[in-house]
């Protein structure tokens, strides 16, 4: 299924996923985002290179590149925003989770 209503993907963070894919090389299909059971709140985001998809993954496609999300992981991330940042305090991806009810003191887990 092919969507562009369950998660948003700004300028920003389209033009640093397809500068990683175009690095990556052959054989990739796009990039992974999901979540894990991870750290002191319960969950946390991964990004990977995806060499394959499932047929009951959601795919959204924007300004060239494929994000792929399993559908367990779209449960938590419906409606998300992936943007990216890069100023004098960080520089990375940014995920704005309308779904997250709290985060850990360090930023690496969040519950649901």
């Amino acid at each position: 299924m092919t969507t562009q209503q369950i998660l948003n993907v700004t300028p920003n963070a389209a033009e640093a996923i397809k500068s990683r894919l175009n690095e990556a090389g052959e054989g990739i299909l796009g990039l992974r985002i999901g979540i894990r059971a991870k750290g002191c709140s319960g969950f946390a985001y991964f990004m990977e290179f995806a060499k394959s998809q499932a047929e009951d993954d959601e795919i959204v496609e924007k300004d060239g590149i494929k994000v792929i999300v399993d559908p367990n992981s779209m449960v938590y991330l419906l409606g998300t925003t992936i943007d990216y940042v890069s100023d004098d305090m960080q520089e990375g991806f940014v995920f704005n989770n309308p779904n997250e009810k709290g985060r850990c003191g360090c930023g690496e887990s969040f519950n649901a």
